[in-house]
């Protein structure tokens, strides 16, 4: 079974981040969203990887190749980024029409029971309850528990049950076809080729779906889902930082991951903080915030922040001498 990853998103919602780093590498707990993907599927038996890259693509192909030189890995450029079910169909001369093939969003961590997914006897969807499903996938059951139909993004959504973003299909040869007919025919939902409307196309020539309800989904497209997913996988065992060293004059609440070569003085970091290798970090706190490598931070106070990688920030600093009766405001006007 080969799984084909889709990493060629411009990463639009967490720009500035993304003008420079893809999305799929910004780290989580220490670890790069990409790499909890690779790792899960690896854990599963599949050493065959397709990598549909695009938007800052070398990045990923070197970060991959680096990381992982033990599996199989294939790359394709989706020159146009024309929706989910353009990206699979620009591989679909790399994928076996006959054999099963796993479909697994860049830019999602989820916890599901996987081999109950890739033993599915059908095609099998992930799927999870949401409380506006006009922004997903969604998934219609019949009255067996089975798929019924699939819609994208509904302005009048029938079911509260969304597409996750990974997903097994039987036989990919079917999957293509279902692609090849609704670009052919530019069938178009929002102006893109979804995924969705491929397995709506498979559904109606009679291919059958069955569905498994994921523990936790983490959708790392926006701020504030990244940083909640931070903080979520920190308070879990294995993923923050354990034997630190002794950082100058610091205090370090648990739970954080601090990469290598990482100078911090005179500082309090945590909780809920990662920090890349060869950060320099002084007279600063900082919490719930993700920090990338090579940062230089000094003089603030960060909560809840992304910083890139290379990031330079210089808090403001005063020395006083204040006479009675003296009030001084430095925050910010309020707009």
């Amino acid at each position: 079974m080969k799984a084909i990853i889709p990493v060629a998103g411009a990463g639009t919602r967490l720009r500035p981040l993304t003008y420079t780093q893809p999305k799929p590498l910004i780290p989580v707990a220490g670890k790069p969203i990409i790499s909890f993907i690779i790792d899960q599927l690896i854990e599963q038996g599949i050493r065959d990887f397709v990598f549909v890259i695009g938007y800052l693509g070398e990045k990923i192909r070197n970060y991959v190749d680096r990381a992982y030189p033990h599996i199989n890995r294939e790359y394709i450029t989706q020159d146009d980024r024309l929706g989910s079910g353009h990206a699979i169909w620009t591989a679909r001369e790399l994928l076996d029409p006959d054999s099963d093939v796993v479909v697994f969003f860049g830019d999602i961590i989820i916890d599901v029971d996987f081999k109950r997914v890739l033993n599915s006897p059908d095609s099998c969807l992930c799927i999870k309850k949401v409380q506006d499903p006009r922004k997903f996938g969604v998934v219609e059951l019949g009255p067996g528990g089975e798929v019924r139909k699939v819609a994208e993004k509904p302005k009048i959504p029938k079911s509260d049950m969304a597409m996750v973003g990974f997903y097994k299909v039987r036989q990919a040869g079917k999957l293509i076809e279902a692609l090849d007919f609704n670009i052919k025919h530019n069938i178009r939902s929002n102006g893109e080729f979804p995924l969705t409307d491929a397995f709506m196309r498979m559904i109606e020539q009679g291919a059958r779906f069955s569905t498994v309800v994921v523990d936790n989904w983490f959708d790392c497209g926006k701020k504030e889902v990244l940083l909640d997913t931070n903080a979520a996988f920190l308070d879990r065992e294995g993923y923050a930082s354990t034997n630190l060293p002794q950082f100058d004059n610091s205090i370090i609440i648990h739970p954080v991951s601090i990469g290598q070569n990482c100078k911090i003085s005179n500082s309090i970091i945590g909780p809920h903080v990662t920090i890349g290798n060869n950060a320099r970090i002084s007279h600063t706190i900082i919490k719930d915030s993700i920090i990338g490598n090579y940062a230089h931070i000094k003089e603030v106070i960060l909560q809840r922040s992304v910083v890139g990688n290379d990031t330079a920030i210089t808090g403001l600093r005063q020395s006083l001498n204040l006479g009675d009766n003296t009030e001084i405001d430095f925050s910010l006007p309020r707009t």
